[in-house]
């Protein structure tokens, strides 16, 4: 990555706006303090010469637009802007960037960081080229006004590997295994059907003893003339046969209810992982759209 050199227009105190009147002005004002003659700094020299250097660039136009687009290396290198070779060298650069996200992002956890990366890493392409390829500016007089598009540009391409680890560390921070959670729900699940079942079972079985009860003790029950202790023992036999498979089925609610915190959780995460992911893709396909919209419309 080439680096950004000095800022001409903050050199001239100027802003991209100035006229070449403005940046004469500027130069004689500003050579009057910086000339070695009266300035005693220790590198009064070479201060002068990029104050001479900055006048030369910006007070010819043609060199003002080189400058702007491609820095103070397309000056020296005395770049032009050719649309086959910007396109050549920008598909070798963001392929690369590409082929690197890639790696840099395999595996499950990073699955999310890489949607991520790859969206900032397009948006960035749409907006170095909607910038290269304007013939002004596209930002405003007043913000920024000694920023140059290649400026710009390279403020990007410096930021982007801070954005892919940030999307890294985010992606891994909020990695939900949906395989596992789906195992531990089946886990509960099974442990849950093994439960119902064996209460099921009790159930069944004390059904069975109330009917044999019941039916071993019918010609007692049909005797008109009872005794308050036989009386007694019938009342609490009807009220065992009430009870029991009402205390069963509350026993099968109380056997059961221990496993809903498990259940009920993983379930809900797992769904709202889905629409998270749904949802996350969509808002970034509208603003997406709304950048790009904004950019050429």
């Amino acid at each position: 990555m080439n680096e950004k050199g000095p800022n001409h227009y903050s050199l001239l105190n100027v802003d991209r706006a100035s006229s070449p009147l403005d940046i004469k002005r500027a130069y004689k004002k500003l050579s009057l303090v910086l000339h070695p003659d009266k300035n005693d700094a220790p590198d009064a020299e070479e201060q002068f010469d990029n104050l001479k250097k900055s006048y030369d660039v910006l007070i010819d136009m043609e060199y003002r637009e080189v400058y702007n687009k491609f820095g103070a290396a397309g000056i020296e290198s005395n770049k032009r802007f050719d649309e086959s070779t910007f396109f050549m060298e920008l598909g070798v650069f963001y392929v690369t960037w590409g082929i690197m996200v890639y790696m840099l992002t395999l595996g499950k956890k990073s699955g999310e960081a890489r949607q991520w990366t790859f969206t900032g890493l397009i948006l960035m392409l749409v907006i170095e080229i909607a910038i290269m390829t304007s013939t002004e500016n596209p930002l405003p007089e007043w913000l920024f006004p000694t920023t140059t598009e290649y400026e710009m540009i390279w403020l990007l391409h410096t930021l982007f590997p801070a954005f892919m680890n940030g999307c890294r560390s985010m992606g891994s921070y909020l990695y939900v295994d949906l395989d596992e959670k789906q195992r531990a729900l089946l886990k509960a699940l099974q442990e849950q059907n093994q439960d119902i079942l064996l209460v099921l079972r009790d159930v069944q079985i004390g059904i069975q003893n109330l009917q044999t009860s019941g039916v071993s003790s019918g010609p007692r029950l049909g005797n008109s003339t009872l005794t308050p202790s036989t009386a007694g023992l019938s009342a609490a036999s009807d009220v065992t046969a009430r009870a029991t498979p009402t205390g069963k089925i509350k026993e099968l609610q109380n056997r059961l209810q221990p496993n809903k915190p498990n259940i009920a959780p993983t379930a809900n995460q797992a769904q709202a992982k889905n629409t998270g992911s749904s949802s996350l893709g969509f808002y970034g396909m509208i603003v997406a759209y709304v950048a790009i919209s904004y950019m050429f419309g």
